[in-house]
Parts: structure tokens; C-alpha cells; sequence
């Protein structure tokens, strides 16, 4: 969504969790230049096309899906995050939300 507060604070937690700084900041900028796994890859478009063109949403995303070894309630869960986060960041731009200072140094 390219919101600044949302890149800087996620970029945190992927650089956190991964333990990987290139790969945090490969998420945040393009995902799709980032090594990744097909499974990754897969989910990671599902939730972008649902980011980005929701109505676009066809039976062969979620085929795609369980072809790379998703079930049912794997897809529902990527959803609701997706949905979730979509949420969270449109409130956060809405109110002009700015990131911790200390988000921008932290697990690099």
C-alpha cells in the first residue's frame, strides 16, 4: 500500500522474524525480486491481487493456491490476514499513523 508508517513498521518485523535484513527489505520494496519458495510466492500473490483488485478474485487463484499445498482453512486464514492488515493500514493512513524512530534501525 506503500504507506510509510505500514513499510517501516513491517520491514521491522520481517528483518525481526527472518533474522535476514535483505529479505525484509526486499518485502517491503518487491516481494517478487525476493528468493522465495512457489508456496510463498503463491500466497504472497493471493494476498497482493486481494490487496490490490479484490474483484479480480477467481477460482483459479484459489486453485493456485492449493495446488502449491494450501487447504481450505489455509486459504481462509490468508485472507483474514490479508483482509486484516488491509484494515489496519487504511485506519493508520487515515489518521496520518508515523512509525517508532527506533523502527528504522532495528534488526539490521
Amino acid at each position: 500500500n506503500h504507506f510509510f508508517y505500514c513499510l517501516t513498521a513491517h520491514g521491522c518485523n520481517v528483518r525481526e522474524y527472518s533474522e535476514n535484513p535483505i529479505l525484509g527489505e526486499l518485502m517491503v520494496q518487491n516481494y517478487r525480486a525476493a528468493d522465495l519458495k512457489p508456496r510463498h510466492r503463491a500466497m504472497l500473490d493471493f494476498a497482493d491481487k486481494l490487496t490490490r483488485a479484490t474483484h479480480e478474485i477467481t477460482e483459479s487463484d484459489r486453485q493456485r493456491l492449493r495446488d502449491n499445498g494450501f487447504t481450505e482453512k489455509d486459504i481462509w486464514d490468508i485472507a483474514n490476514i490479508a483482509g486484516f492488515y488491509n484494515m489496519t493500514n487504511r485506519v493508520a493512513s487515515a489518521v496520518d499513523m508515523q512509525p517508532n524512530k527506533e523502527y528504522h534501525g532495528m534488526h539490521r
